[in-house]
């Protein structure tokens, strides 16, 4: 009898995680290297991070780290499909760095956000999406620089999403926030993208808890 009881304990402890996996809602990252952690191990980049910050609230999603180092706005375009294959409740696109590196004509580079975030919608209507900004940097010249920034308002307002005007507010430029190579955060510059993100993405979070 013993037996019998514990292995139904066991069987609806089970029963329950299952359910409760079940339960969990989906946040994407769709990001390049700053978004995979470059230089660091993958639990110290801000998603990790965003994902501790979850769970001390006890709150029910998982954060899948889509990051990819040298991933453009046209990479991520290409391989969004297969990252749809899970169901995605919420989803933060944080391309655009590698565009602006490369000079990418900005008109393809919102061609190709639009892009994301229609199939994103298309896949998922209900998806929540925010989009996180970036800027060029200032050798590729004062037009090529203000309208690659243009670029991210637009879409969110196009879009009707929240947006996160600089995903490196606070850490672009400074030293002892980055990696030796002054591009890629250190993991300090990472705590401080997580608060910025954070910002944003909270109440996105707060709101589908409340739908479910």
């Amino acid at each position: 009898m013993i037996g019998i009881r514990f292995f139904a304990v066991v069987l609806l402890g089970l029963t329950l995680t299952a359910r409760a996996e079940r339960d969990r809602q989906t946040v994407l990252f769709l990001g390049d290297s700053l978004t995979a952690g470059y230089g660091l191990d993958e639990t110290r980049a801000f998603p990790a991070l965003v994902q501790a910050k979850i769970d001390s609230l006890g709150w029910a999603f998982e954060v899948i780290n889509g990051g990819l180092s040298g991933e453009t706005s046209a990479g991520g375009l290409r391989r969004v499909n297969w990252l749809l294959r899970r169901k995605i409740d919420v989803l933060v696109l944080a391309l655009g760095g590698n565009d602006g590196l490369r000079g990418i004509p900005t008109s393809e580079m919102q061609q190709n956000l639009q892009g994301i975030m229609d199939q994103a919608r298309a896949k998922y209507p209900d998806v929540q999406i925010i989009l996180a900004g970036m800027e060029a940097p200032p050798n590729l010249g004062e037009a090529y620089t203000t309208a690659f920034r243009a670029v991210f308002p637009t879409l969110a307002e196009k879009n009707r999403v929240p947006l996160i005007p600089f995903l490196l507010e606070g850490v672009g430029g400074i030293p002892t926030l980055n990696l030796p190579d002054r591009i890629h955060p250190n993991v300090q510059g990472h705590r401080v993208i997580a608060k910025t993100v954070w910002r944003v993405l909270k109440s996105i979070l707060e709101s589908e808890r409340g739908e479910k």
